[in-house]
């Protein structure tokens, strides 16, 4: 984020004024939501991290200390990048009386866009390869999938392909 802290940079148009400060509103939209998401992430790693240390007195307490020495460091982390992200919303916030370049970076939406529902779709499903009663394989229960979606180009067709591979 390019901020300018001159008022004389700012556009006379009341449009271009709108437009601007709508752009901002978003932003600080946005940090807010990342910022509520990190707080739930830390308030959840501070569960386990509570729970890890009530049973740290069991049979294998090396293994946990070490898996409460990882949440720590983790949590530390996550504050860390919580507070630079407070720091930029509270910048955002300010801009917000001060005006901010009409240059303004554009940020790309992460991840990818689903595909068209037009396409012709397929589904793959990966079995396990042996699940016999000799090799023990009764005992095992699905627990999830690992599932993607691809987009498979055949010339002059394309395909949606859904893979799913059990756990």
């Amino acid at each position: 984020m390019d901020m300018s802290p001159s008022i004389t940079d700012l556009p006379t148009d009341p449009d271009d004024l709108r437009r601007i400060a709508s752009d901002l509103q978003r932003d600080v939209a946005a940090l807010s939501a990342e910022i509520y998401t990190k707080t739930l992430l830390i308030e959840k790693l501070k569960m386990q991290l509570a729970v890890l240390r009530r049973s740290r007195f069991g049979r294998s307490s090396e293994k946990l200390d070490r898996a409460v020495e990882q949440l720590e460091l983790l949590i530390g982390d996550i504050e860390e990048s919580q507070a630079e992200i407070e720091a930029k919303a509270e910048a955002a916030a300010q801009s917000d009386t001060l005006g901010s370049s009409p240059s303004k970076r554009r940020r790309r939406p992460s991840g990818r866009t689903p595909l068209p529902d037009h396409l012709p779709q397929e589904v793959i499903t990966h079995e396990p390869e042996c699940v016999c009663p000799t090799c023990g394989g009764e005992k095992f229960s699905r627990i999830g999938a690992d599932e993607r979606e691809v987009l498979e180009y055949v010339p002059r067709t394309s395909n949606a392909c859904f893979i799913s591979a059990p756990k």
